[in-house]
């Protein structure tokens, strides 16, 4: 059984109107969402042997908290993913190599959202937000699926869970009560 995790970057700044959109940094909520998330992935024991993550700066910065937490072994920095196609990112998938069990690809929407909703069992998909629904930032939609990577499909894989920032700060203020 391998086990893939679609994980939106967190909330970007906007602070700076002039700078470049790929490299934009994460504002302050972004920051607390993605420790959030790591510390979720830790609980949680979901840990990647290869994270694949698009290049630009709040991607990047939504993986630091992961990767410390997590120290995944093998992490690969894709240019590609910032402004992927649906078609892109499932190519994306396909070379992943057979010995990755769990991969964690951290991008963007709208592809990442359309290729959760392709990807999932189109009847088990209702933990999923609808097409031109909201994937909210550092959202992150986990699957299961036997089989290759290269012979991934749509309809392919499980949804196991879909996860955001409020959901897992609603689960933490339920566990300290």
């Amino acid at each position: 059984m391998k086990s893939l995790h679609l994980l939106r970057h967190a909330k970007s700044s906007w602070k700076d109107p002039g700078l470049n959109d790929h490299d934009r940094p994460l504002s302050k909520r972004g920051r607390q969402a993605a420790k959030l998330v790591a510390a979720y992935l830790r609980r949680s024991k979901i840990a990647p042997d290869l994270v694949i993550c698009s290049t630009t700066m709040r991607a990047q910065q939504t993986l630091e908290p992961i990767a410390k937490a997590k120290k995944p072994p093998k992490v690969i920095l894709e240019r590609e993913i910032y402004g992927a196609t649906q078609q892109g990112l499932w190519e994306q998938l396909w070379s992943v190599p057979e010995s990755a069990k769990s991969v964690l690809l951290i991008g963007h929407n709208p592809a990442l959202h359309d290729l959760a909703l392709e990807l999932a069992w189109a009847d088990l998909n209702k933990l999923l937000p609808p097409a031109g629904g909201k994937f909210p930032t550092c959202a992150m939609a986990s699957f299961r699926f036997d089989g290759a990577w290269k012979a991934l499909e749509p309809h392919g894989a499980v949804l196991a869970s879909f996860i955001t920032p409020k959901a897992i700060a609603g689960i933490d203020m339920l566990s300290t009560r």
